[in-house]
């Protein structure tokens, strides 16, 4: 097993988000902006490898979440904001710089609000097999 493909996959996801129309003028993000007015964002977050080598070679499933924050009223914006990134990401493929992706797959959303209730946070997890 290798993390060797963590930082190829981000950079991957960050590209295939970046450059997707739907999301054009939304910041894609790795850390939570500073300030006081957040506006909304995706955060490109945390993550889970395992190992999934088997006789035919090496190779990693990497669980990760993909959040949309957003300070605007009610679900509305983050629930599109997050539908553009399901639908970038799910099936898509990504050429790395490690290893092939075999699949990326989305798995789950969760829905909530933070800060009191005056933003909202949709936390998406997402499923990538890589060979190594």
């Amino acid at each position: 097993m290798s993390y060797g493909a963590a930082a190829a996959l981000q950079a991957a996801v960050y590209h295939r988000l970046t450059g997707f129309p739907a999301l054009a003028g939304v910041s894609i993000v790795d850390a939570i902006p500073a300030g006081t007015s957040l506006g909304s964002f995706v955060l490109i977050g945390p993550e889970v490898v395992t190992d999934q080598s088997d006789k035919s070679g090496a190779g990693a499933e990497h669980r990760f979440d993909v959040s949309v924050i957003s300070d605007a009223t009610g679900f509305l914006s983050a629930k599109t904001i997050a539908a553009s990134v399901s639908d970038a990401l799910a099936g898509a493929s990504l050429t790395l710089t490690t290893g092939t992706l075999v699949s990326l797959q989305f798995q789950r959303a969760v829905a909530r609000r933070i800060d009191q209730g005056d933003v909202r946070r949709i936390d998406m997890g997402f499923r990538a097999r890589i060979e190594l």
